[in-house]
């Protein structure tokens, strides 16, 4: 299974200042936009960033202090006419600062390239000891590779799985447990630490015909975190919801709706408190190609998101973070690959103010 550019929402993150900071995947590279002060509302940015044979799709992720991982596939022609096919990462310390060197974690086949040719894109989430990546293996399971507490890199793991579509997604909880969701053909698959920074394990499969593409985790609080998908027959949004110890039997999906105009990719989400209660802010780009924002509250998706459509088209999938003030801020690309964001307005509720087109 060859790879594919699928769109991802974790595009947009705040740094170690309070800064936010947004990525594109551009031709043998990336593009950066960065605040210009915390919470806004100016920008800098495009800044290009060069990085030779990196293919157009990004993972990153960010530690508690603000540090953000970079994570992608770079294939080269070498000297001899081969391909060779490797993962590497960057890290950002600062909004702004120059990226440090990337890095090459290789794959799980070693100096074997026709089966690294095969993986799939990465996903990366940094748990209590530090990041961790994932990717589809030539197989068609999962592997993984972790840094420890040092910073050293242990061994690509062999998760098992099968059948996994790309992409992968993943998330981590407040305190510090990661968790991996994977769409496959036929089921939804998943894996999560029992304890912070212990080994990856199994959880029991949720029947489903997922939509490659259409993956998100979200951390719901209480030790639960949220799986989102698109079934693929009408992609209709799907979530569901289990802590550590609830019953394995507990696989039945809710859907999310309804909406007049069903959405595309995955979903971005993230946790806010509105007028005193704790809710789940989801964001879409829909099939007419419009941003839609829903809201819910966190744990109660039986309650519904019904969705309202905001700004202008956009192209991939929309990305939502926090501001230094705790607003939330959405933000899109453009057709011609303009960053059109919106921030919460200070009042009652979830109401976004005018679009801005960096």
């Amino acid at each position: 299974m060859a790879r594919t550019a699928t769109p991802t929402t974790g595009w947009l993150l705040r740094g170690q200042d309070g800064r936010l900071t947004a990525y594109a995947p551009a031709a043998n590279g990336l593009l950066r936009w960065t605040e210009t002060a915390p919470g806004g509302p100016g920008w800098t940015g495009p800044e290009r960033i060069t990085v030779p044979g990196l293919e157009p799709h990004l993972s990153l992720c960010r530690t508690p202090q603000g540090y953000v991982y970079l994570f992608g596939v770079r294939t080269r022609e070498t000297d001899d006419g081969r391909t060779e096919t490797d993962v590497v990462y960057a890290t950002q310390f600062q909004p702004g600062r120059a990226l440090t060197p990337w890095r090459s974690i290789g794959t799980p086949y070693g100096q074997d390239q026709e089966r690294a040719a095969r993986i799939g894109a990465p996903a990366a989430v940094v748990d209590k000891n530090g990041p961790q990546v994932f990717l589809r293996n030539a197989g068609g399971g999962v592997c993984g590779r972790r840094q420890d507490a040092k910073g050293v890199w242990g061994a690509w793991t062999d998760m098992k799985g099968s059948n996994v579509l790309d992409s992968l997604a993943t998330t981590v909880t407040e305190d510090g447990r990661a968790e991996l969701l994977a769409p496959c053909d036929g089921s939804v698959q998943s894996w999560r630490q029992e304890e912070p920074g212990g080994p990856l394990k199994r959880v029991r499969n949720i029947p489903a015909t997922p939509l490659a593409g259409s993956a998100a985790c979200l951390d719901a609080g209480e030790g639960r975190v949220s799986h989102f998908w698109r079934d693929a027959a009408d992609s209709a949004l799907r979530v569901h919801t289990r802590a550590v110890g609830d019953p394995e039997d507990d696989v039945t999906p809710v859907p999310l709706g309804p909406s007049d105009d069903e959405g595309t990719g995955p979903v971005a989400a993230l946790r806010i408190t509105i007028d005193g209660h704790d809710c789940t802010v989801l964001a879409q780009r829909t099939a007419s190609g419009l941003p839609a924002v829903a809201a819910y509250p966190t744990g109660d998706e039986k309650a519904g998101a019904f969705w309202s459509k905001t700004g202008e088209a956009c192209v991939g999938a929309p990305a939502m973070a926090l501001d230094a003030a705790g607003r939330v801020v959405l933000a899109a690309f453009a057709p011609d690959g303009g960053l059109c964001v919106t921030r919460q307005k200070e009042e009652a509720g979830l109401a976004l103010g005018r679009w801005v087109r960096v």
